[in-house]
């Protein structure tokens, strides 16, 4: 794409979606890392969005206090840094916009940035202060915005939503501050975990003081801080664009370096329920089902979605997986008649064929629904296509017999077998004619079961030439009909014999078939298991790095506290020295040296060691 396009549009009667945006994301086959940035209008946030992009311009950023970015635009380029990767850039409306007059559309595009993204950056200015958090009051209403399951109940727990939210990244721009904590320097990361601490207390004030706190802490996986100083003196957003990287500040222009290159290497590929990946085509149908959801005035559903998107991607990978097939067999069936063999084997192929297509472009097909629908459609078209072959067979076999049987119709015209010894030259031509028949090896699966019927058809006429032939006597004519009676005995056994040997080979095929789709089946199956295991390992890693820096910042803070009381406690030992030199010297100093080598030697740990 060279330039950004509008996907989802904020007109009059609502939000919509955009069929040729919509088409675009269509026919993007690969993963796609969905990077959303919301915050308040006229912060920045497309620069920043044209930053990852790797372009100079791209989505607008405007020049005056009007908001720019109306609904939500995207921009989709290659990934930098994962091969076989699209970048999906979502700049969304402003919120706060006093023209639009409506909070609730700000929440629905606050929510669909939450929805849509994998990462989802959160621009401000100034510093992360109490009014900012209270501007991100988006968060606390997401549990009245989004439902993870589609029964109706209870309230949901604020932890489950972690599992399907994106990475939180908080833009903090034009940031003037020296940061610092009770005199001491900290990181960016520190910073925003200083600004999410929560009060103590049960207080309705304190409640609410702690709710958005709370609320980003249990809803998003990640949180990251980046602290951007002004870009340049006296810098309006609207100067940024075509502004050259050298005339910017250095300390900007690296922190806007280390926001893309944390955004390239972090941000995951977009996942639904399931852990199952999202390309182009799958987020389409994601856009699109949410934004119709809200429209309807309903709550999107994330269960839901997954279940509307899984049909949509599962009916069209079976689509995908019959024409495949398809289109295989029909040019295969140009060259019919073929034997049963042959064409067995062509279908086992395609078979496969199709079932990998389907299981590439398929996911969360529970129970093997859209498996079973693919290959009801396969073995239909496969009972017609042999059905195709055994009447290719019976009319190129009765050609074939006509056009053998010729001479024979012109010796019978012509008398030749109507004399003594005649019913000789008949048996001797007619055996001629069957061998070379036979000898004829495109005649497909009806070969001998034609051949079969052609001579019922000419036993009249033999018989009659049996009888006419005045050299045999009624012994031998008797015999000769004894064995005309063998004869076509034998020729009906070949043909149970064929047909017998048919239904075994197309047996044992079918069985193959059947165990490879199995086997298929519990591939894609225990793929999913993995995927869906692979998410709650995720989830839960994350809960225990945080759990872990928690426990290392109270053991870090009890240790600072007991050293404070230690090292006051010497200096009050130290002024009772001279008051009782010889009690502190033989039984308090020994007690103060043991506890500050203990603490010692715990700190030295803590520095050198994870925390259990």
């Amino acid at each position: 794409m060279p330039a950004p396009v509008c996907l989802i549009e904020n007109a009059e009667e609502g939000l919509r979606t955009v069929e040729s945006a919509l088409d675009i994301l269509r026919g993007i086959q690969q993963p796609v890392v969905v990077v959303a940035v919301v915050g308040l209008y006229r912060t920045g946030k497309s620069y920043l969005m044209n930053r990852l992009a790797g372009k100079q311009s791209g989505f607008a950023l405007g020049s005056t206090l009007e908001s720019k970015t109306k609904g939500i635009w995207m921009w989709c380029v290659p990934h930098p840094s994962k091969t076989g990767h699209t970048l999906l850039l979502l700049d969304t409306e402003g919120l706060g916009d006093v023209d639009k007059g409506d909070p609730k559309n700000d929440a629905w595009i606050f929510c669909l940035g939450v929805l849509l993204s994998s990462t989802l950056v959160y621009n401000s200015r100034g510093t992360i202060d109490y009014q900012a958090i209270e501007k991100l009051h988006y968060v606390a209403e997401l549990t009245g915005s989004i439902r993870i399951k589609s029964e109706a109940g209870g309230d949901e727990e604020d932890c489950k939503f972690v599992r399907f939210f994106p990475s939180f990244v908080w833009a903090v721009r034009d940031f003037t501050l020296e940061r610092k904590i009770d005199g001491r320097n900290v990181s960016e990361d520190e910073y925003l975990d200083f600004a999410l601490k929560l009060k103590k207390g049960q207080s309705t004030k304190v409640m609410a003081y702690n709710q958005p706190r709370l609320c980003i802490r249990n809803f998003f996986p990640t949180r990251k801080c980046f602290t951007f100083p002004f870009p340049t003196i006296a810098c309006n957003m609207e100067q940024l664009d075509p502004m050259a990287e050298a005339d910017l500040f250095p300390d900007f222009h690296s922190v806007t370096g280390r926001f893309c290159s944390y955004i390239f290497a972090e941000s995951r590929v977009k996942t639904v329920q399931g852990g199952h990946e999202v390309n182009g085509s799958r987020f389409s149908h994601l856009v699109k089902i949410y934004v119709d959801t809200i429209k309807s005035g309903s709550v999107p559903c994330l269960e839901n979605a997954v279940v509307a998107m899984a049909e949509i991607e599962n009916q069209s990978a079976v689509n995908k997986g019959f024409r495949l097939y398809e289109q295989g067999m029909g040019d295969f069936s140009k060259t019919f008649p073929m034997d049963v063999g042959t064409v067995s084997a062509e279908h086992q192929r395609l078979d496969a064929m199709a079932t990998q297509e389907f299981l590439k472009n398929s996911f969360k097909d529970e129970g093997g629904k859209y498996m079973t629908q693919l290959a009801e459609k396969v073995s239909q078209l496969f009972e017609q296509l042999i059905t195709q072959n055994m009447e290719a067979s019976e009319m190129l076999c009765r050609k074939l017999l006509l056009d053998l049987y010729g001479p024979m119709a012109a010796n019978i015209q012509q008398g030749t077998y109507a004399k003594a010894g005649g019913y000789e030259i008949y048996c001797r031509d007619r055996d001629a004619m069957v061998a070379k028949y036979r000898q004829h090896d495109k005649k497909g699966m009806k070969g001998e079961e034609v051949l079969e019927k052609f001579l019922q058809e000419k036993n009249a006429e033999a018989t009659a030439i049996l009888k006419a032939d005045k050299a045999l006597t009624e012994v031998q004519k008797e015999m000769a009909e004894a064995h005309e009676k063998t004869r076509v005995q034998e020729q009906k056994a070949k043909v149970e014999e064929q047909r017998l040997k048919d239904l075994q080979r197309a047996l044992e095929d079918e069985l193959r078939g059947q165990e490879e789709w199995v086997r298929h089946l519990e591939e894609k199956m225990e793929e999913e298991k993995k995927l869906q295991q692979e998410e709650w390992t995720r989830v839960l890693e994350g809960k225990l790095e945080e759990q872990k820096e928690m426990m290392e910042k109270w053991f870090k803070n009890k240790a600072e506290i007991m050293s404070q009381e230690i090292e006051q406690l010497k200096k009050e030992m130290q002024n009772n020295q001279e008051a009782k030199p010889g009690f502190f010297k033989e039984c308090i100093m020994p007690i103060v040296t043991i506890s500050a080598d203990v603490l010692s030697k715990y700190l030295q740990y803590k520095q050198g060691a994870a925390c259990p």
